[in-house]
């Protein structure tokens, strides 16, 4: 398996169109990222949550997610459910995160996620950042939508166990959902990590970039 690392990774940038959708889908990679680079700026966005116990909820996990990290978090207030219908505040809040940053890496929504407002926010990802390497995370859901990733994070078994920690920690509002549990998680992770010949992993859809073998 052919393993590409980033020399350089100073800044990345995280986004979710609700709370809980980064760390479900990349809170793993976040945890390696930020114990390897201390000091990493993060800029994550939230499209819906604001105002709520959603943001307050998000505010927490996500800094416990990117310890050390110089963590930059906005939580807007679009309706759950309904990004078609404000695709223009959608698309104004991306190109605002946009000019903020010129970020190594990007995670985003897989842009085949079954649900409308994962899909809606991933279409939007490369609009704005034309020139950047986007992973496109999973989330495990009734939809059936997984698929075939094309890349892999692995998680070390101390890694994947914290991601499920804090999940359970940090999303109290989440809880009575029956896919929401430790089994899920894990059952998930432990899943990708045997495409990948690894104990855990989480794993991206890659839509393009750019190969530099010669440099």
């Amino acid at each position: 398996m052919i393993q590409l690392g980033a020399e350089r990774l100073d800044r990345i940038v995280a986004v979710g169109a609700h709370c809980d959708d980064i760390a479900i889908g990349a809170g793993g990679t976040l945890l390696t990222l930020c114990h390897a680079r201390p000091g990493l700026r993060v800029d994550a966005l939230v499209l819906s949550g604001g105002g709520s116990e959603r943001e307050q909820e998000e505010q927490a996990a996500l800094a416990a997610f990117c310890p050390g990290a110089d963590l930059r978090l906005t939580v807007h207030k679009l309706p759950d459910g309904r990004l078609p219908v404000h695709w223009d505040e959608a698309k104004a809040a991306v190109e605002e995160l946009r000019a903020q940053t010129d970020p190594d890496l990007i995670l985003a929504p897989r842009t085949d996620d079954a649900h409308q407002d994962h899909r809606g926010l991933a279409k939007l990802i490369p609009t704005a950042f034309r020139d950047h390497l986007v992973l496109g995370y999973e989330i495990v859901k009734w939809d059936g939508d997984l698929g075939r990733p094309a890349a892999y994070q692995p998680l070390s078994p101390e890694i994947a166990e914290e991601k499920v920690r804090l999940l359970q920690e940090h999303y109290p509002s989440q809880r009575r959902r029956p896919w929401y549990d430790r089994e899920a998680f894990l059952g998930l992770a432990r899943i990708r990590g045997i495409e990948c010949h690894e104990r855990y992993a989480e794993a991206f859809a890659v839509t393009k970039f750019k190969l530099n073998l010669g440099g």
